[in-house]
């Protein structure tokens, strides 16, 4: 069963734009991210201030992975750390900043 997805986005205290996922992200909920990405890069007038924050995230499938492509130079990644080989082996770590989220 899969989880639901819920998204928070917006600005934060420092001028910068976070999209913060929680569950996972499949081919029911993509459009919700993809929304979510590309209001947060229009907002921060098409700057690299974006972080997406994946560290909730379990999940991801293709459609995900193709959204964070078509925004690779507008946006930072935070990832949970079971979602860095999928992120590596699709060369997306090549073309974002791709940290791992703290354990905790």
């Amino acid at each position: 069963m899969t989880t639901p997805l819920t998204i928070d986005s917006g600005p934060r205290e420092d001028g910068s734009y976070v999209v913060a996922a929680d569950g996972e992200i499949d081919m029911s909920n993509v459009a919700m991210f993809t929304t979510a990405i590309e209001t947060a890069v229009r907002a921060s007038d098409g700057g690299t201030g974006v972080k997406v924050d994946l560290s909730s995230v379990d999940y991801l499938d293709s459609g995900a992975i193709n959204t964070l492509f078509a925004h690779a130079d507008h946006i930072r990644v935070v990832a949970n750390p079971i979602l860095l080989p999928v992120l590596t082996v699709s060369g997306l770590t090549e073309l974002v900043t791709v940290e791992a989220a703290p354990s905790g």
